[in-house]
């Protein structure tokens, strides 16, 4: 069953927890691209996701935040976006039990839009398509457009996605707390953000990264109010502090899981983690939530 049949039949679903800090424990030095493990530690990565899927994640999302054309030329990897996308993807379904759900991730280019920047919105379009299309080829379920602060970058990415696939879309923003409320570090608002990803398309909508689940419960809360499309969030494990050389985010899987309800309530359909999370994170949810 898809995604968004089980959404529709009212599921609470479990997402996965955080790349990075999984794969950093594991070795990944800070500032390397993470999508070059597929190829070099392709073991690692499969193991992430059968971890994820073991703790109690119906949907795991693919090694690929950085997938794009542009952020992989910076990494020095020009012209490995398909090899690197669909690698990744096979890893992943490798993984899955049956009913798992893999996901596409998708994550933001890193440059800007004309007129702030020199790039047309067909180039990123392009990009996006670009990326998509090699994950789709290798049978994801659906997609995640995450981390995006900037509107155009997400209203191109999901029309380009959908478009080039045909796939559900979910879509989530990462907003900071201002004085003024929520917005993300461009200044789009939550109603702004939940108007422009549904008129683009998105299937679900939500947010990642940037704040722990206190704050995710109000900003789950601001969404819910505002659309009847399901509600996907992410929390980091906490703000991270440096302890000694070590960043930490202090957060236990148990204040995480602590908040499901809360979140569920607000119209949450779908809940896992950002930074900082990892398989507990992910095991004390699905308690949380009944999915284990």
């Amino acid at each position: 069953m898809g995604l968004m049949e089980r959404l529709a039949k009212g599921e609470v679903l479990v997402g996965d927890g955080a790349t990075g800090t999984y794969l950093q424990g594991k070795g990944l030095e800070v500032g390397q691209a993470p999508e070059t493990w597929n190829l070099s530690h392709p073991e690692i990565v499969r193991g992430m996701a059968a971890d994820y899927f073991a703790a109690g994640s119906d949907l795991v999302e693919t090694n690929t935040f950085g997938g794009n054309a542009f952020r992989l030329e910076k990494a020095g990897l020009e012209g490995r976006v398909a090899g690197l996308n669909r690698t990744a993807a096979k890893l992943a379904r490798s993984a899955a039990p049956e009913g798992g759900l893999v996901v596409g991730c998708i994550g933001p280019t890193g440059e800007f839009m004309a007129p702030l920047g020199t790039l047309t919105s067909e180039a990123f379009y392009e990009a996006f398509a670009e990326q998509a299309r090699a994950l789709a080829e290798e049978g994801v379920d659906a997609f995640c457009v995450e981390t995006m602060t900037a509107l155009d970058e997400m209203t191109v990415a999901i029309r380009a996605v959908k478009e080039a696939t045909g796939l559900p879309v979910m879509a989530t923003m990462t907003f900071d707390a201002g004085p003024r409320g929520f917005a993300t570090s461009m200044g789009v608002t939550i109603p702004q953000a939940v108007t422009g990803l549904a008129e683009a398309g998105a299937d679900v909508v939500g947010t990642n990264c940037g704040n722990g689940s206190e704050k995710m419960v109000l900003i789950a809360r601001e969404m819910g109010a505002l659309t009847s499309l399901p509600i996907l969030v992410q929390s980091n494990a906490g703000l991270p502090v440096m302890e000694g050389d070590r960043v930490v985010y202090p957060e236990a899987a148990e204040e995480m899981a602590a908040r499901c309800g809360d979140m569920v309530k607000a119209g949450v359909r779908i809940v896992g983690g950002c930074c900082g999370t990892g398989p507990a994170h992910i095991a004390a949810i699905a308690a949380a939530v009944g999915r284990r």
